[in-house]
């Protein structure tokens, strides 16, 4: 639900009214706001007293649910795109990205997939829309691409593999994070196979999915140890898609070298201090201790 402008029309206050009845569960309340304002001679002014009253409420509703959002994602860590720095990376395409964010991609049941090296922004772009998905109460995954496989992997013992995996082909947004950056170590003729049970039902469903992947498409058949496999997912995975390739710098291995080339400059402003030479105790004799000659 979007936040109400400052200065709200009556029309405007009672959209805003509806919307916020139905996200409380209030449908009896919003029926009766309807019959009331249906009376002659209403007074405009109602309104604004119940969206005084209701807004407090409403907000805590969306927060929470929000909260719960990100909880049940799986998400290590949140990133927004206030914090990602576009100017680092100046042939992305920013409105794009910002297009992306509006999440009607997915309405449209289309996927989005990012590549680029390590360090790109990659996984920071996924995350943003992971969170921003969460805030407009959008179920949503995440997980790497090696954690799933070897969840799903390890299913295949206990015989519990259409359970592993309902959370990633019911989410309405799945992340898929690192596609190529960890070896796989499983047994190479479940790795494609494994794959295709979380994307193809997906792809069916018109559920979007955001894959990351530091390496070539056509690589994809290396990592997974089956080229023929890969192809068919590529296929639907390209077929309603926003491909993003980001050929640009690591913003990681920029920030390392700034941190270090702050430290060496700290360490140069720093005055070097002569070290004193520690003293010697004085050599004492005691002629008490001095034998006597007879």
């Amino acid at each position: 639900m979007s936040n109400p402008p400052t200065k709200k029309s009556p029309d405007e206050l009672l959209k805003f009214l509806h919307d916020g009845l139905g996200v409380l569960g209030l449908g009896e309340l919003r029926r009766a706001l309807d019959e009331t304002l249906a009376e002659p001679g209403k007074d405009d002014s109602r309104l604004a007293w119940l969206w005084r009253l209701l807004e407090p409420q409403l907000r805590h509703r969306v927060e929470n649910r929000a909260e719960r959002r990100v909880r049940e994602s799986r998400m290590p860590v949140r990133k927004t795109f206030e914090a990602f720095n576009f100017p680092f990376q100046p042939k992305l395409d920013r409105d794009l990205v910002m297009e992306l964010a509006t999440l009607r991609f997915v309405a449209q049941g289309k996927n989005i997939l990012l590549a680029g090296m390590s360090g790109t922004g990659k996984s920071h772009i996924a995350l943003a829309l992971g969170l921003v998905a969460c805030a407009a109460n959008r179920r949503v995954i995440y997980t790497t691409s090696a954690d799933m496989l070897a969840r799903l992997n390890m299913s295949l013992a206990d015989h519990t593999l259409a359970q592993a995996l309902k959370p990633y082909t019911r989410a309405e947004v799945l992340v898929l994070d690192e596609v190529g950056l960890e070896q796989v170590e499983r047994d190479a003729a479940r790795r494609s196979g494994l794959m295709q049970k979380v994307l193809l039902p997906r792809y069916n469903a018109q559920r979007s999915t955001i894959v990351t992947s530091n390496i070539p498409w056509e690589a994809w058949g290396d990592y997974l140890d089956d080229h023929l496999g890969a192809t068919a997912l590529l296929d639907r995975l390209l077929h309603r898609s926003h491909v993003i390739v980001i050929n640009g710098p690591s913003y990681r291995d920029w920030t390392h070298k700034q941190e270090a080339a702050a430290i060496m400059s700290t360490a140069k402003s720093v005055p070097e201090t002569a070290t004193p030479s520690p003293k010697l105790p004085a050599r004492t004799t005691s002629t008490a201790a001095r034998p006597r000659r007879k």
